[in-house]
């Protein structure tokens, strides 16, 4: 029921973006600002306060991540993993459907 209304008080910030799960843990994508964001945050459940990472430069392509305490040490593929995910979710609302992603190499 908690997570219910988490998911309800979210959907009405003008901010929130979406959120997406790595199976463990889900993770919520918030903009910065209604209009031109300059950056997005994602942070861990509903606490805003547990940042798991800042992407900021947006505007400007000139991108840079700051990752909140106790997410530095992760692992260099879970981190662009989770990079990848959140701007996904930033851009589309959403990650893509497990199986549903097609890549083209040339």
């Amino acid at each position: 029921m908690r997570r219910e209304a988490s998911a309800r008080q979210e959907a009405g910030d003008p901010l929130y973006r979406g959120r997406f799960s790595d199976g463990q843990r889900h993770f919520t994508v918030r903009a910065s600002s209604t209009e031109v964001p300059d950056s997005f945050q994602v942070y861990a459940g509903g606490d805003h306060a547990d940042i798991v990472v800042i992407v900021s430069g947006l505007a400007t392509w000139n991108l840079r991540a700051t990752w909140g305490d106790g997410w530095r040490s992760a692992g260099e593929e879970w981190k662009g993993w989770l990079k990848d995910q959140a701007f996904m979710v930033f851009y589309n609302g959403r990650p893509p459907e497990a199986g549903k992603v097609r890549v083209c190499n040339g």
